[in-house]
Parts: structure tokens; sequence; C-alpha cells
């Protein structure tokens, strides 16, 4: 017997920001720990109110590796990306069932805080969103306020061009660091993101359809960048672009919907035996271009 929401509700409260704890200038400690982890998946289904949008999925993104999640629009892929760490509670109406584990801890378990998910796992969103106004140096930094890490100048001049130049911005932007952000193009937005992202050293870095709003040069800008940073972060990227997907991913997963039922995963494994030789006629289909 399928469960109800109300049998499965799983949704810890979100909770306030801790304290910032006081650290000597200098070289700061990150909020990570900056070494790519397992991320794992069990039995998750997920919920909108009374409508279930999710049913048990369960699936393994190795450490270091890039993940992509592909499938038609409204099959859960996104839900599902915003579960692994923890933005699906941000909506009062949503609910969950099933385990997140992040090196083979659950990042739902009662005693594990919001903010502690957040720093280890990052995310960047489908529209830039860098803070517009601030500089391109204090959005890079902008990580460490939040997460109460105190740094020196020093400190914060060589995370800005370490993680400027892990997200292939440093050239392009050493010389406008005091500029607003917002005053970048759109591809240059999502790299400092990118940076931004990196700069609380996140094991894992989540990514929702990152170039679906860039130009094809921004769009390999951004591709260049996920392929040098596998082996430091596990990256999971939500695509359409299947031949994005081809291009960046090592393995694949991929959702699907069908006549109003829940989303959940057809089939999953290595992106090249996916493309070439998948086990489900529909995955065949979809990777084919013949739906979706």
């Amino acid at each position: 017997m399928t469960a109800s929401p109300a049998d499965t509700l799983r949704l810890p409260t979100t909770e306030a920001a801790p304290q910032a704890q006081a650290r000597t200038q200098g070289v700061a400690p990150a909020p990570g720990d900056g070494t790519a982890a397992e991320l794992e998946a069990r039995a998750v289904s997920a919920w909108f109110g009374d409508h279930k949008v999710l049913d048990r999925v369960s699936l393994t993104m190795p450490a270091g590796r890039v993940t992509a999640l592909i499938g038609p629009s409204g099959c859960g892929k996104s839900t599902f990306l915003r579960i692994l760490n923890r933005m699906h509670e941000l909506n009062p109406a949503a609910s969950l069932a099933g385990e997140v584990l992040l090196s083979g801890q659950d990042i739902y378990a009662p005693e594990r805080r919001l903010t502690d998910a957040r720093r280890h796992i990052g995310m960047v969103f489908q529209k830039p969103n860098p803070f517009p106004a601030m500089s391109v140096y204090d959005n890079v930094t902008a990580g460490l306020k939040l997460t109460g890490v105190r740094a020196g100048r020093d400190t914060k001049d060589d995370l800005v061009e370490h993680c400027l130049t892990k997200a292939g911005l440093w050239n392009e932007v050493r010389d406008r660091l005091r500029q607003p952000g917002g005053a970048l193009s759109g591809g240059q937005q999502q790299r400092l993101c990118i940076a931004r992202s990196l700069a609380v050293r996140p094991q894992v870095l989540l990514m929702d359809e990152p170039c679906s709003a860039l130009d094809p040069t921004s769009t390999r800008r951004v591709e260049e960048t996920i392929k040098e940073l596998a082996g430091e972060v596990t990256v999971v990227i939500v695509t359409h672009n299947m031949q994005q997907a081809a291009r960046v991913s090592d393995r694949c997963a991929f959702f699907l919907a069908e006549q109003g039922t829940p989303g959940g995963i057809v089939e999953h494994g290595p992106t090249d035996a996916m493309f070439a030789e998948p086990a489900d006629s529909r995955t065949a289909d979809y990777v084919n271009g013949r739906f979706g």
C-alpha cells in the first residue's frame, strides 16, 4: 500500500542560523572540508500538499564525479535536486519521505542543522543570482559572513583568486574586482555564482540547468568549469540538453513521470552506456529526441 504524506512526513522545522563563532584573523577554516563526498538518496518520495511528485527515488551520486539528471519537464528532477540540500522544505506545503545521505550521514536527521547541509552542499540556480550591487570581490566572500567565518585581508584575497580561477573567471575580472557583480555578462555572473559557492569549500555542488539562459560561448565556459571541478567536488546537474549531459557527466539518471503518475527514475548508469546502449526503450527514445 502506498503511504500518504501524513504517514511519512519527514519535514524538519527550519532552524535559525547559529551564532557566528569568533575565529582568529589570518587563515580561517572554511565551513566544509573541501573533500568531494558521496551523496545518496534512498527511497525519496515528495509531495506538494496532497500531490505526490516523486515516488521512492533511490540514486547514488559518486564522490568527485558529475551526475546528470535528465528527463522531460515535470518529472521531478528539480524537486529532487532541491531535496538534496534541504531547499524543498522552504515550501510550506512540501513534505517528503526517505533519506539523503552525505558520506553515510542523513542530512535530514533530527540532530542535523539546516545550516550544516547548506555548508556542505552548495547550489547554483538556473538564473544567475549574484548580489547585483555588491562587488565581484564581496560576492565571492559573502559566504564567509553567512557562515560565521572570519578571515584577514590576505586570506580573503587568496580565496577570491582561488575561487574565481576555479570558476574560470579570474583572468576576465582580475582588474574589475571592485566593480558590481551585476555589471558582468550573464555567463560571467553564472561563473561568479559558482565561485561564491566554492568559497565555503562544499563537498557537493548542485546545479539546476545552469546554462539554460546563457549564450553558446558562455555555456562552453561553464561546461569547462564543471569538467575542471570534477574530482575536487561532487557535481549533480539538471539539464534538458542531451549533448551537454553527454559532454560533462560521468553518470546519468533518467527521470520520467507517465500518465499523471509521480516522477521516478527509469534507469541510471554510466553516461556512455546510457546514450549508446540504454537498457530501457523509453530512455533510448528520450536521448535520441523522440519525445520530451
